[in-house]
């Protein structure tokens, strides 16, 4: 029997349809290949979340290829307050690392502690700076360190658009091939597998992303050698509900 070829818009415009049940704010895009980009949402800005780690890698990245920074100096995990949440550095018994394993943890296990060293070197401003000027992103900003519940309270948070998230992709496509890979390295590790990839078979799909939690705030972003996606929700009351659409969606990253 002869079956139709598969079309991965028929699951998008599904998985879309429950998002607007669930009445959270969302964006949604996905590329394969040479196809046309898919993007559907209802809200452009976003709380970034961990999300915002990302750009931030990238702007160490450009701050190198200038001498500001430098991943081989030794960074003392000791010169910022000893915050927990995800990761792990803050029980670490070593308490020096270069900041080349300091963005590696800030990847791959979202550690905060590590982010809010990587930030205290970089500096907000600078960061911000670099986001506009060096990266290209119109939205995404920095405006307070990871686990800063008063600077929250104060109405200060981190910040990305969904086409902030799609100029990432064109920002890395346009990287030299040894700084892609660093890059690529770092994202590669990254443990969370909760969102796109809990519908993936185990060691299917090499997913180079980064993903991003709050309450009721929930992102996944990155890209495969041949599809790129994002999804990003705010808004979320039924948890649940939403982790399955994020699953739905993330089986295109090996069905289509």
């Amino acid at each position: 029997m002869n079956h139709p070829p598969y079309d991965p818009r028929t699951g998008i415009a599904a998985a879309v349809e429950r998002l607007e049940a669930l009445g959270c704010e969302y964006a949604f895009f996905y590329k394969r290949q040479q196809q046309a980009p898919v993007l559907k949402s209802n809200a452009s800005c976003f709380v970034s979340a961990s999300l915002i780690k990302v750009p931030l890698l990238l702007a160490w990245l450009m701050l190198e290829r200038e001498g500001q920074v430098s991943r081989e100096e030794m960074c003392c995990l000791d010169d910022e307050p000893q915050v927990e949440g995800a990761g792990f550095s803050w029980l670490l018994r070593t308490r020096q690392l270069p900041y080349d394993d300091v963005l590696l943890l800030m990847m791959s296990l979202s550690d905060n502690l590590c982010t809010n060293l990587v930030i205290r070197k970089v500096g907000l401003e600078r960061a911000n700076q670099v986001f506009t000027d060096a990266l290209g992103l119109q939205d995404a900003r920095l405006q307070r360190k990871m686990m800063d519940l008063e600077a929250r309270a104060q109405g200060r948070d981190n910040w990305i658009s969904a086409q902030d998230c799609v100029r990432l992709y064109e920002f890395i496509d346009r990287l030299p091939a040894h700084e892609r890979r660093w890059i690529e390295q770092k994202m590669q590790t990254c443990m969370d597998e909760a969102l796109l990839l809990r519908e993936v078979p185990r060691d299917q799909v090499v997913f180079y992303h980064k993903t991003g939690s709050l309450s009721g705030i929930f992102h996944d972003w990155g890209y495969t050698r041949e599809h790129k996606m994002f999804l990003l929700t705010q808004g979320v009351s039924d948890e649940l509900a939403a982790f399955a659409v994020f699953g739905r969606l993330g089986r295109l990253l090996y069905e289509a």
